[in-house]
C-alpha cells in the first residue's frame, strides 16, 4: 500500500455535467482548487476516444503532480501510463486487474458492504470507495450504504477511504469522526460556475471537522 497518496479531495469526471469548455480545462481548475486525485470515467466513450481524453488528462495531472487514475479501463491505464485503476463491482475483479497493472500502480475498489471492503483489501486495492452514501444522479442504480457500515468498514479495513455519492459542501459535516481519508466528488465540484474555488471550500469544510 503507498503511503505518499493525498486523498483529500478525489475529483471523478463527468464531461455531461462539467462547466468548462474541456475536460483538461475542468480538471486544471478542480486542481487548482486542491483536488489531490483525478479520476477519468468515460463510460460511453470509444477505445481510440477515451485513450485521446486520457492523453490530455495525463499531460494536466503531471503538470501539477496529481495522480491520475483510469474508471474501469486497465487497458487505458496501462496504455498512458497513468497512475492507476479504479474498478467496481461490476467491472474486472480487483484481483485481476493488480495482476494486469502490477504493484506498482494504484488500485481502488468501490465497495458498500464490509465484505465487499475485505475482499478488496485481500485483491490488493490500495483504498476503497465507499458509497453511494446518499442518492446520487451520477448512479443512480447505487444503493445507499448507512453510515454504521462505513464505520464499520473503517473498522475492518487499514487502507485509505473515500467516500463518494452525493458528497457536497452540505453533507461534508456528516463526517466528521468517521475516520475516513478523503472526499470522491462529481457535480459538487466540476457542474459548478467556479470550480477551483468549489474544491477549496470543500476542502476547508472537510478539514475543518476532521480538526473538530
Amino acid at each position: 500500500m503507498r503511503s505518499d497518496i493525498d486523498y483529500t479531495l478525489y475529483l471523478v469526471t463527468d464531461r455531461a455535467l462539467m462547466s468548462a469548455d474541456t475536460l483538461e480545462g475542468a480538471a486544471e481548475q478542480a486542481i487548482t482548487g486542491g483536488c489531490t486525485m483525478i479520476q477519468l470515467r468515460e463510460k460511453d466513450a470509444p477505445s481510440l476516444a477515451f485513450y485521446q481524453t486520457a492523453l490530455g488528462l495525463k499531460a494536466v495531472a503531471d503538470k501539477h503532480h496529481v495522480p491520475l487514475l483510469i474508471n474501469d479501463r486497465a487497458d487505458i491505464a496501462m496504455a498512458v501510463d497513468a497512475d492507476g485503476v479504479h474498478v467496481g463491482q461490476s467491472d474486472l475483479p480487483a484481483s485481476v486487474v493488480r495482476g494486469m497493472i502490477g504493484g506498482g500502480k494504484l488500485l481502488g475498489v468501490s465497495v458498500s458492504t464490509v465484505e465487499e471492503a475485505v475482499t478488496a483489501v485481500e485483491d490488493g486495492a490500495d483504498y476503497i470507495g465507499v458509497g453511494a452514501m446518499y442518492p446520487t444522479g451520477t448512479k443512480r442504480d447505487a444503493a445507499v450504504v448507512s453510515m454504521d457500515e462505513l464505520k464499520r468498514i473503517r473498522e475492518a479495513v487499514p487502507v485509505p477511504i473515500v467516500v463518494i455519492g452525493g458528497i457536497n459542501q452540505r453533507t461534508v459535516p456528516d463526517f466528521a469522526g468517521t475516520g475516513i481519508d478523503g472526499l470522491a466528488v462529481v457535480s459538487a465540484v466540476i457542474a459548478q460556475r467556479d470550480i477551483a474555488g468549489a474544491a477549496r471550500e470543500m476542502i476547508r469544510i472537510f478539514r475543518s471537522g476532521a480538526n473538530a
